[in-house]
């Protein structure tokens, strides 16, 4: 997965509110140039119209429809909350942050469903010690 890079991974994060999860998550995308701080906030908008939480201890922010101008290039961020978070009643140990220009974030949605859908990969990513672990994890996964 091209898209992901180790300066977009953060290992051992800790939030109190899924708001600040979300912040986070957007704040490493727009660091890494990918998007502007207008889809951070579409990203908050997105929540509040439904959970961006995905099962399997899996939050995955993105912005809505009407926020793809505020998209420069596609990117995911990866947060590691091994406490976890809670988005609306469901706890989140890793919150993924994505944007994709054009139609590209639904590629990257289908990808991370398919390794996020094993719990066994899941664990794996919460429990990871190195950045270099989560990103061979998505390498591997994807190949």
């Amino acid at each position: 997965m091209p898209f992901i890079q180790t300066e977009m991974i953060r290992l051992n994060q800790s939030f109190n509110t899924s708001a600040e999860a979300i912040d986070a998550a957007g704040e490493v995308l727009e660091a890494a140039g990918c998007v502007s701080p207008a889809y951070v906030k579409a990203m908050h908008e997105r929540q509040a119209l439904s959970s961006v939480y995905i099962g399997n201890q899996v939050a995955i922010p993105h912005g809505t429809e009407e926020a793809k101008s505020a998209v420069q290039k596609t990117g995911i961020s990866i947060l590691q909350v091994p406490a976890g978070v809670d988005f609306g009643g469901q706890t989140a140990k890793l919150v993924i942050g994505i944007a994709g220009v054009d139609d590209e974030h639904l590629e990257l949605l289908s990808q991370i469903a398919v390794i996020c859908s094993d719990e066994d990969n899941v664990e794996r990513l919460v429990q990871a010690k190195t950045k270099e672990e989560i990103l061979s994890l998505f390498m591997e996964e994807v190949a």
